[in-house]
């Protein structure tokens, strides 16, 4: 887990739209801490509306000058969501690494890549400041939201 200087303090709601009328809805869902399962933070709260996701991405920023392993982070917030619903994390996932216009971030992009998609995860670089990677985010998502409606692996009934 992590340290977080500013977080998400409610979750926002927001609509993509990706192709002429297709979109779909996405919840920003703060930064967990350490036993939020048990509802430290803003802990159980943001776990329910985790519940009602199809889809999880995770955003993973390695810009601090001491940064921690993004393995460690990701692994730290998964073991919150399967103590809150082993469910959790059964639905399918997205590693982001953020903020890869900074110099620093750019040169561990085949890093951290490595980390994630050697444990068969998919994994894609944006920055949200330039947009860069930010429609092939967007489009990748649309494709595991349309296989699921489709009844594809990871669907709900």
């Amino acid at each position: 887990m992590a340290d977080y200087p500013f977080t998400t303090l409610i979750p926002h709601l927001g609509v993509v739209s990706y192709d002429e009328g297709k979109s779909f809805v996405v919840a920003d869902i703060p930064g967990l801490i350490e036993g939020a399962h048990k509802g430290a933070g803003l802990g159980t709260r943001f776990l329910r509306h985790i519940e009602r996701t199809r889809l999880l991405l995770h955003l993973i920023d390695v810009s601090d000058p001491d940064p921690k392993d993004p393995w460690d982070i990701f692994e730290g917030v998964r073991e919150e969501l399967l103590k809150f619903n082993p469910s959790l994390i059964e639905k399918p996932q997205i590693v982001v690494l953020n903020k890869i216009d900074l110099p620093e971030v750019r040169g561990r992009i085949e890093e951290v890549r490595e980390l994630f998609e050697g444990r068969g995860l998919p994994f894609l670089p944006i920055s949200a400041s330039t947009g860069e990677g930010v429609r092939s985010l967007v489009m990748k998502t649309a494709e595991i939201l349309e296989s699921l409606k489709d009844g594809g692996e990871g669907a709900t009934q």
